[in-house]
Order: C-alpha cells, then sequence, then structure tokens
C-alpha cells in the first residue's frame, strides 16, 4: 500500500513539473506578445471602438507642378475593403485630407535614409504605404523592439488588401495592396502602384527576368531579407527567443539571396520608364515596403507623422517621433 502511494505520489510530481514547465514556457512565449489596448495608453485603458460611417466616393487627383509630382486625396480606397472597425482594429475609416508632393527627378541619396517607421509613400488611389507598427515588445514605448503587421503573431485587424486602421481613421497598406492592384493592372503584369517619399516609383512584386531587357519574362521578384539565426539579446537589451520574424529586427539583408537591393528595388525598365530608373518593389516577403530610401524624402511625407498606427496600441509618444529601431542594418 505505501509503495502504491509513493508511485502514485511521484506520478502526480511529474505531471505537476511537467504542466508548471508548460506554463512557464507559455509564459514565456506571451511576454513577447503586446497586450491590445495597454502599454502606450496606460493599464486598463481599453482604446475606444469607432462606429463606421457611410464613406464618400473616393477621390484622388495627381498632378504635376514645377519639379514636383503632387498627389492629392481623400483617402478613401477606391477598391473593397475590410469592414472597419473590426476585432483587431478598433478604428474605422475616415475621410482624409492628403496632399502629398515628391520629386519629378528623384536623386539618390549619398546614404540610405531610415524611414523611422513614418509614411513611405503614396499610391497612385491616394491611400498610404506605412509598413512600420506602433506595437512594441511589452507594450514599452521606449523598446526598441517592434512588432511586425504581416508575419502573423498580431492581430491588427489587417484586410484583404494587407491594410488597416489608424485611430485617426487613416486607410493604409502594410504590404501589396491587392485591391488596388485588381483595379488598376493585374497580378501577373508589372504595375505602378504609386510613389515613394523620395519621388521613385512603386512597382507591385513582377518584374522582368533581364532589369534592363523589357522583352524578358516577367516573374515575380524576391526580397534579399532573411531572418537572422540564434537568438534574441535578452532583458533590458532585447525580449529574447529566436529570431522568428515577429519583430522588425529579426530581419537582416543579405546581398545576393533575391532579386532585389537593401531598398527593396533596383534599377531598369519599366513600361512608364522605358529608358530605365530606379524603382521600388513591393514584394510578398519582408520588408514588404522598404524601410529604407534611395533618395531624401520630402518634408510633406514627414509632417503625416504623428497620427498613430492602426491597432490596438496605436499611438506615438510626444510629438509623434521616434527613436531609430535597432538591431539590423538600416531596419528603422
Amino acid at each position: 500500500m505505501e509503495m502504491g502511494v509513493l508511485i502514485w505520489n511521484k506520478q502526480v510530481a511529474i505531471i505537476a513539473m511537467l504542466v508548471l514547465s508548460g506554463t512557464v514556457w507559455m509564459f514565456a512565449q506571451d511576454r513577447q506578445r503586446p497586450e491590445p489596448g495597454r502599454g502606450p495608453r496606460g493599464p486598463g485603458m481599453r482604446p475606444q471602438r469607432m462606429q463606421a460611417i457611410e464613406l464618400p466616393e473616393p477621390e484622388v487627383k495627381i498632378y504635376t507642378e514645377g519639379k514636383y509630382r503632387y498627389i492629392e486625396s481623400n483617402g478613401v480606397p477606391d477598391h473593397e475593403h475590410g469592414k472597419f472597425p473590426t476585432r483587431g482594429n478598433p478604428n474605422a475609416i475616415r475621410p482624409q485630407q492628403h496632399k502629398l508632393r515628391m520629386p519629378i527627378d528623384p536623386v539618390a541619396a549619398a546614404e540610405p535614409i531610415p524611414a523611422h517607421g513614418g509614411v513611405f509613400g503614396v499610391a497612385i488611389n491616394g491611400i498610404p504605404f506605412e509598413p512600420g507598427t506602433a506595437e512594441r515588445y511589452q507594450n514599452n514605448p521606449q523598446s526598441n523592439w517592434h512588432y511586425e503587421a504581416l508575419t502573423g503573431y498580431l492581430n491588427l485587424g489587417i484586410d484583404g488588401n494587407n491594410a488597416h486602421v489608424q485611430p485617426s481613421g487613416t486607410y493604409h497598406y502594410h504590404g501589396l495592396p491587392t485591391g488596388l492592384i485588381h483595379e488598376h493592372g493585374d497580378e501577373s503584369e508589372i504595375t505602378l502602384l504609386g510613389y515613394a517619399a523620395d519621388g521613385f516609383p512603386v512597382y507591385s512584386n513582377i518584374g522582368y527576368d533581364d532589369a534592363d531587357d523589357a522583352s524578358s519574362e516577367l516573374r515575380e521578384l524576391r526580397s534579399s531579407y532573411s531572418l537572422k539565426s540564434g537568438t534574441r539579446p535578452e532583458g533590458e537589451d532585447g525580449p529574447g527567443g529566436e529570431y522568428d520574424g515577429r519583430f522588425t529586427q529579426d530581419w537582416e539583408y543579405v546581398e545576393g539571396s533575391g532579386d532585389l537591393d537593401e531598398f527593396n528595388g533596383r534599377f531598369g525598365v519599366a513600361p512608364e520608364y522605358p529608358e530605365g530608373t530606379y524603382h521600388y518593389y513591393i514584394t510578398d516577403e519582408f520588408p514588404y515596403i522598404s524601410r529604407i530610401f534611395k533618395g531624401k524624402p520630402d518634408e510633406s511625407f514627414l509632417r503625416r507623422r504623428g497620427g498613430g498606427r492602426g491597432g490596438p496600441g496605436g499611438v506615438r509618444g510626444p510629438g509623434g517621433r521616434r527613436g531609430p529601431l535597432r538591431g539590423g542594418p538600416h531596419l528603422n
């Protein structure tokens, strides 16, 4: 009898240890996820759910004046979009007053210019390209570890266009805008999607096999970014755990591993530029939309910062500015 009790107690102890270790493991995983509605807003303060309204017709105006191209819009998408607010995004689309400009003849800068998580460019339908998020490790506004919107570790209410809504009501793209491609191009063709803040054009993920030959085969172009190997720093320096893609700093540029350079672009010909130009691509893989500029971004895009990102934790600190993200080359 005593032996039976001893064996039973040993089994209970083993099970308890397994449960406890599993709990610890789960806790270690969960501490890498932000808590929606906390952090920047303060404990227990959940974001207000905006009410959806009947939206006006999309309005966009593209024109050139002097040395600049201007894109003005009311920020209403011209394609089907998610029905916001959603479970992962409490914000609803509101008309905006976008007026953005970029140089007609952009010039490459001497050094890469980080986007610092801000607006990268604008689509031909007047919707901004903004790949970064406001969600940070442990909801700490001082943390330099930013979550990625499209790698599947965070529900920010992204719709079928890889887009969602900021607290200001601004609808914006984090990745390939599929609805825009369907409206203005073809998934199997080279499609001009818009312009970066530095003036260089932005295309979909389809390009010529030979960048300088418009008669060469069309194919999907690949990013040259890959996951880092090993584990992240722990403690004050980072969240720990393996590099799995949930954070911007989990990625690094590996020259020659794909078709594109560190800006997620290349020099070559395009239907609108038969003589060739530098141009960006939006890819199906990280960085999706570039996080660094080839040229100098126009100040009209810099002023767009400060409205907050989409998602439950979508606010910035005072002034809407951020310090540089660390942990990867130019991923700012």
